[in-house]
């Protein structure tokens, strides 16, 4: 009994660790778009990049928004991305494979 908690805590803690992963490279991945317009490079309407840029910002946006709150723009610089990346390396790090992982 204790072999099957203890791996399915292991399974769990490389679960939410996977997510977090991808969820930092969406999360860079809407940052660099973003920069991408604000250097003015605008590319062709198509429904597919459409599509894709309207999923970034779907999911990123909420989440970043926490911290927009907390943290204000240095002029045109955004920390709030920064800050968000680095509270979910922490929550990886503490959270799921300290006590999750054991």
């Amino acid at each position: 009994m204790t072999f099957v908690l203890a791996s399915a805590r292991t399974e769990i803690a490389g679960y939410l660790s996977t997510l977090i992963y991808v969820y930092t490279i969406i999360i860079f991945l809407y940052i660099l778009s973003q920069w991408m317009f604000t250097l003015g490079v605008r590319p062709g309407y198509s429904r597919v990049f459409d599509s894709v840029l309207g999923f970034l910002r779907d999911v990123c946006e909420p989440y970043l928004r926490l911290f927009r709150r907390i943290v204000p723009m240095m002029g045109p610089l955004d920390i709030s991305p920064i800050l968000a990346i680095v509270v979910l390396y922490l929550v990886n790090r503490i959270v799921v494979q300290d006590i999750i992982g054991g």
